[in-house]
């Protein structure tokens, strides 16, 4: 299962109540795929769909469909302020193998 750190529930709540919207939750879903492994998404949703799972943290809510959640099993969920970067960061226990270097690698 998928963790959420303190620090990104936080901020996740942050958000919603900016956008009116403290009731909903978080959610999170597959992008798409790319050489280094799929890649997600995230939104706000009112409430989740009958087959996902539902993650609680802090007072956040976050759904996630189950083929989403078997990829982000015994990853986490973070918040990251890095200079002037910042934004979720999804990190597992080992980074991705891939080679970006190839000509088949866009």
């Amino acid at each position: 299962m998928v963790t959420i750190t303190d620090t990104a529930a936080e901020k996740a709540k942050e958000i919603l109540i900016a956008e009116g919207k403290a009731e909903w939750g978080l959610r999170i879903y597959t992008a798409g795929a790319g050489c280094c492994g799929p890649s997600y998404g995230m939104d706000i949703d009112e409430r989740p769909g009958a087959e996902d799972e539902v993650v609680e943290k802090n007072g956040i809510k976050v759904f996630i469909d189950k083929g989403t959640c078997e990829g982000l099993k015994d990853m986490h969920i973070d918040y990251v302020l890095d200079g002037d970067n910042e934004g979720f960061v999804i990190k597992g226990n080992s980074p991705p193998s891939c080679n970006c270097s190839s000509s088949s690698c866009g």
